[in-house]
C-alpha cells in the first residue's frame, strides 16, 4: 500500500526534487524523487510540476510513496561485549566498524544481526529493520548502546529518549585548543542542501544542543572533551564541533583523515537510563578502546 506524505516548503527557491530528497532523505534519493515526479506521483499545490520547479515558501507538496519492503533479518554470531542485560534490555559496547542496523549497501553483518543471535526474542518485533533499536551510533563510533528486547521495553526507552531522560556522554578528541573550557553549542542541524550524505548547520534545521567540558589539552593542537548531546540529531557531535572550527580528529566527513587514529576519535563512554521494569536508574561506563587510548598516549609522550 502506497503512503501519502504532505509537506510544506520551508525555503524559497529550492528545486522540487531537491526539497523532497532533503525532507525525505531516509527514504528518497534525489534521483528517486525525480522519478516520482516524472511518474506523476508528486503534486505541487494540487497540480503536476517539473522536478526543476523552484518552490515558494509555504508551497504544499504531496508525494505518493511506494511501500518499503522489509527483508528478512538473519541472526549472525558476531562477537559483542555485553555490559548489562535483563529480560527487557541489553547494553553492549559496540566496536568501531560495526553498522548498527541493515540498510542500503549492508543488508547483514550489523549489530542487529548480532543481537538477534544473542536475543532471539527480538525477532518477535515485526515490520522493521531495527528491532529493539532506539538510538544509534555511527559505524566508526565505538561505545555503549542500549537495545530493547520487546515492544513494551522499546516504547519505554523511546519515551525516555523523547523526554530527554536518557543521559549519554561521549569522549572526543577535537582539533585545536578550545577557547572556553566548557559550554553549550546551540545550532540547528538538517540535511546538507547539496551533499546528501552529510548533515549541516542550516536555517530551519531541527534544534540541537551539545554540552561539552574540556578534559585535557594535548600539545596545544588537540583538545580531549567530554560531550553530552542534549538532543539526538544525526552526526550531532561531529557537526557541532566542526561548526565551531574544532572537527573531531579523524573525521573524514566533517574534517580530515588523521595519522593519529584510523577513524573518528569518538567514543560513547557513559550511558544512563531508567530500567523499563521497576524504573530504577542505571548508569554504565565503557573505557576508551585500545586505538583511541594509544592515540592519546602518543600525544602525551610527544
Amino acid at each position: 500500500m502506497r503512503q501519502t506524505v504532505e509537506l510544506f516548503a520551508d525555503r524559497a527557491g529550492e528545486r522540487l526534487d531537491a526539497f523532497l530528497a532533503r525532507r525525505l532523505g531516509e527514504r528518497l534519493t534525489r534521483s528517486h524523487a525525480h522519478k516520482l515526479i516524472a511518474d506523476g506521483s508528486v503534486t505541487l499545490n494540487d497540480l503536476s510540476a517539473k522536478a526543476s520547479h523552484r518552490l515558494a515558501r509555504g508551497d504544499r507538496v504531496v508525494a505518493s510513496l511506494p511501500p518499503t519492503e522489509t527483508p528478512a533479518l538473519v541472526a549472525e554470531a558476531i562477537p559483542l561485549r555485553i555490559v548489562y542485560q535483563d529480560d527487557d534490555v541489553i547494553v553492549v559496547d559496540k566496536p568501531p566498524g560495526l553498522t548498527v542496523h541493515p540498510g542500503a549497501g549492508h543488508p547483514s553483518g550489523t549489530l542487529v544481526n548480532a543481537l538477534l543471535a544473542l536475543c532471539p526474542e527480538l525477532a518477535e518485533i515485526k515490520g522493521t529493520l531495527r528491532p529493539g533499536i532506539v538510538h544509534r551510533l555511527d559505524k566508526d563510533t565505538s561505545g555503549l548502546l542500549a537495545a530493547a528486547k520487546n515492544e513494551a521495553a522499546q516504547a519505554n526507552l523511546a519515551r525516555q529518549l523523547k523526554d530527554r531522560q536518557v543521559h549519554k556522554a561521549y569522549l572526543a578528541l577535537v582539533q585545536g585548543r578550545l577557547e572556553r573550557p566548557e559550554g553549550v553549542i546551540d545550532a540547528p542541524i538538517g540535511r546538507h542542501p547539496r551533499r546528501r550524505q552529510r548533515m549541516a548547520i542550516v536555517e530551519g534545521g531541527r534544534e540541537a544542543f551539545t554540552r561539552y567540558r574540556l578534559r585535557e589539552c594535548l600539545r596545544e593542537a588537540y583538545s580531549l572533551v567530554e560531550a553530552e548531546p542534549l538532543t539526538g540529531r544525526t552526526h550531532q557531535i561531529r557537526v557541532h564541533f566542526a561548526s565551531i572550527g574544532h572537527p573531531v580528529v579523524g573525521d573524514r566527513l566533517y574534517g580530515k583523515a588523521s595519522t593519529l587514529v584510523g577513524r573518528q576519535f569518538l567514543h560513547a563512554w557513559r550511558l544512563g537510563f531508567r530500567l523499563p521494569k521497576g524504573g530504577g536508574y542505571r548508569e554504565f561506563e565503557s573505557p576508551l578502546p585500545a586505538d583511541l587510548e594509544a592515540a592519546l598516549e602518543g600525544l602525551r609522550r610527544a
